[in-house]
């Protein structure tokens, strides 16, 4: 696959079908949307292209929002990928680019620099300054320049529309089971295990600490059934988020116990996948009472995760 970075000169890629987005979380939504790019493309020998920005908008229009992210740019581009897209083009998102009227955009950027066929987004889809632009507006400019708009319908799981807030709501309230069905996967954190205080050796529990990454969406304080993956290889486990409050509290981090008694991992790029919630973060009066809940919730995650597993082997 390949990725480009600001304009390359005319077009001369054949046939370019693409899409417009960010595509944070690539859930089952942007899936759905990828997937008829890509069929689109190779029924006519053509480009599967993914037009996004860097930074994302929000950074520009809203500096103060408290903007976290499903995805970072890597695992973004590898989705990208498995879907089957040839080409993912980021173009810098300033001021000035967001002032480009509706008619410069369809003109300058998808005729002119991108040259697309046929452009495929969904039914809400608006651009241009001040989003003024709607799917109305993009088919009549489409006629006009010569590429042909396909309006495509939401993916509904649930009663609800798939979208990438919803999901963030789920998973920041703990719901990251239910943040698993519109993801098409489990949510998922990696990192780079960092020393701790030593404190769930103690208890008889040896962690794996990760620092959390500020502009990630972080799933709600407590305890989960999770599976770490460490060298390609996946493993049982089971997950806490929060400031151990049973220890006077501190930094907010994530640690991980691996099931199967893997412990030295200092220095180890890690990532764990977040199976299902069991319980949220409790302060507890002694080490004595946070042990024995502790037993009680590795034995809840060992059966979460058999039936996971399970589920998993049909």
């Amino acid at each position: 696959m390949k990725v480009t970075r600001g304009y390359s000169g005319e077009p001369l890629r054949p046939y370019p079908v693409g899409t417009i987005g960010n595509f944070d979380g690539h859930h089952l939504g942007h899936r759905a949307l990828l997937n008829q790019v890509v069929k689109t493309a190779r029924q006519a020998k053509g480009t599967a292209l993914v037009l996004t920005f860097d930074p994302h908008p929000v950074k520009i229009l809203a500096p103060t929002a408290d903007l976290r992210f499903l995805t970072d740019e890597r695992e973004k581009l590898a989705r990208f990928e498995q879907a089957g897209i040839d080409e993912v083009v980021f173009l810098e998102f300033t001021q000035t680019f967001a002032s480009l009227s509706p008619e410069t955009f369809a003109e300058q950027i998808l005729f002119k620099r991108l040259g697309l066929k046929e452009v495929f987004v969904g039914q809400h889809f608006a651009f241009g300054h001040k989003r003024a632009g709607t799917i109305k507006d993009l088919t009549l400019l489409g006629h006009r320049f010569g590429f042909i708009v396909h309006p495509t319908f939401p993916v509904t799981i649930a009663g609800g529309v798939v979208s990438s807030t919803r999901i963030r709501h789920l998973i920041m309230s703990g719901q990251v089971d239910q943040a698993a069905d519109l993801l098409g996967r489990h949510y998922a954190l990696s990192g780079v295990v960092t020393p701790g205080e030593g404190r769930g050796r103690i208890l008889g529990w040896p962690t794996a600490n990760l620092r959390l990454p500020s502009d990630r969406v972080i799933p709600a304080d407590g305890i989960y059934a999770s599976i770490t993956i460490i060298e390609q290889k996946r493993h049982d486990s089971i997950s806490y988020i929060g400031t151990r409050p049973t220890f006077d509290g501190g930094e907010r981090l994530l640690e991980v116990t691996i099931l199967d008694g893997i412990h030295n991992l200092y220095g180890h790029d890690i990532a764990v996948e977040f199976i299902d919630r069991i319980r949220g973060d409790v302060h507890f009066d002694g080490v004595a009472a946070l042990s024995q809940q502790i037993a009680s919730d590795v034995g809840s995650a060992k059966t979460i995760l058999r039936r996971h597993h399970e589920a998993i082997e049909g």
